[in-house]
């Protein structure tokens, strides 16, 4: 499995597409906001050949579902998701007007995945992992094939996600964190909704939330 990072609209959210040799390929929280971030996303599922396959939501907030709509139109897919975190979906146009942006109505999601639950596309499964606290519906999905943690707004390198926002719990997260993410290698490369890359060795040893 490769992954492709975009960092899209004012929330700086990082949008990824997971593909494989099969062509298939999955889109995680599509973040795209504007008629050119579209076309980037576009572009490169266009150049690579790709077959998109699913829209896959680490959760709901609104910065990680502004192309919800754009993309499930698109290509003709669903959304899968974690139940818990409906709500943030189905109301995204209302929040969007909160902070000043248009989004538009996502299709109701299609599945719902659960932790312990596979996902899989190609030639690739994922492992569901629920990490609540950030969200309640907040899940990560691990591909040990290649050491990746696709952890949304739950961990991020030197800091976590926050938990101010309806539904967070502080020691809910720190519990997921430490309970369902740092069980892995240390070598397990992270994916974070936002920032750069890092790994759960280095967020094991450094992380000034989680020490």
């Amino acid at each position: 499995m490769q992954i492709k990072s975009f960092t899209f609209n004012p929330f700086s959210e990082n949008t990824y597409i997971l593909f494989d040799d099969s062509k298939q390929c999955v889109v995680v929280d599509p973040g795209c906001a504007f008629p050119d971030e579209e076309a980037e996303l576009d572009q490169f599922i266009s150049d690579n050949g790709l077959m998109v396959k699913n829209v896959i939501l680490t959760h709901a907030h609104v910065d990680h579902i502004f192309g919800c709509a754009y993309v499930c139109k698109k290509y003709s897919v669903g959304i899968t998701m974690h139940q818990e975190d409906v709500f943030m979906l189905e109301r995204g146009p209302q929040i969007g007007q909160m902070y000043g942006f248009e989004v538009k109505e996502s299709p109701a999601p299609e599945a719902f995945l659960h932790h312990g639950d596979s996902f899989s596309f190609g030639n690739t499964t994922l492992e569901i992992v629920h990490t609540p606290g950030h969200s309640p519906g907040s899940i990560s999905f691990i591909h040990h094939a290649s050491k990746s943690v696709i952890s949304g707004d739950v961990l991020f390198q030197n800091s976590i996600g926050r938990t101010d926002l309806p539904g967070g719990n502080m020691d809910v997260l720190l519990n997921a964190i430490r309970t369902q993410l740092f069980v892995f290698p240390d070598d397990y490369q992270v994916y974070s909704g936002h920032g750069d890359i890092t790994t759960i060795g280095y967020e094991k040893k450094f992380n000034p939330f989680l020490k």
